[in-house]
């Protein structure tokens, strides 16, 4: 039992440590060669963890093996477009001006009604409204509406828009986040001043974002 332990434990930071440096792709946003490579490191590591008459060397290399393969397939990947073509493939143009492509959904083994689900995620509860529905290789669908019947922007009423930078997070479960002071060019002091605006000292907070607009979100940690 410690053996199998052990070795599920080894095997556990190995596969972490090779999916961490493959990058943070959602399953769903995964080319097909990552998303085969993640299926072969899967197998491969599962077998060393329950069978005990397999060294474990025996799963450790072809995984390292797998990572080199990714590697050099991504470089690949970026370098040359048609290698590119030939690993990822070619987005595909489901709906062209308002007209649905049989032939392009034929090809992708797309039915109506997966093309309607892929519209409806993207909030287009209507095929009338799509102007272009585009196969992304990852699997995706990117949808442009017609100029009718896209939302509103500033800009449409020659409005313009203050702008927003990004939130930052300066203190989660109590803990001040010391890299995200330094990058907005605040310190303790000045962290400890706006949260006592609220009745408590940082530490004591759930949360603390400073919002794009400077705005403060603060909530205090509830009492145990």
């Amino acid at each position: 039992m410690i053996l199998i332990l052990v070795r599920t434990v080894i095997i556990y930071i190995l596969v972490l440590f090779v999916m961490r440096f493959m990058g943070k792709r959602e399953i769903g946003q995964m080319q097909p060669f990552e998303l085969v490579i993640s299926i072969m490191i899967a197998d491969l590591a599962a077998t060393p963890m329950s069978e005990l008459g397999i060294p474990i060397v025996y799963g450790v290399i072809p995984i390292f093996g797998l990572l080199i393969m990714h590697v050099i397939i991504s470089v690949l990947n970026l370098k040359s477009i048609k290698i590119r073509e030939i690993i990822c493939g070619k987005p595909r143009i489901l709906i062209y001006r308002g007209r649905i492509d049989e032939k392009a959904l034929i090809q992708e083994n797309f039915t109506i009604n997966e093309l309607q689900e892929r519209l409806r995620v993207n909030n287009v509860n209507n095929l009338g409204d799509v102007e272009f529905a585009i196969l992304e290789t990852s699997g995706q669908i990117s949808v442009v509406q017609k100029p009718e019947k896209r939302a509103l922007r500033p800009d449409d009423f020659n409005i313009k828009a203050d702008y927003e930078g990004i939130a930052y997070d300066l203190v989660i479960d109590g803990k001040i986040m010391t890299d995200n002071l330094d990058k907005i060019g605040k310190d303790y002091n000045w962290l400890e001043q706006e949260v006592g605006k609220f009745g408590f000292k940082p530490e004591e907070a759930l949360v603390v974002v400073l919002n794009g607009d400077q705005t403060i979100f603060c909530q205090k940690k509830e009492e145990k």
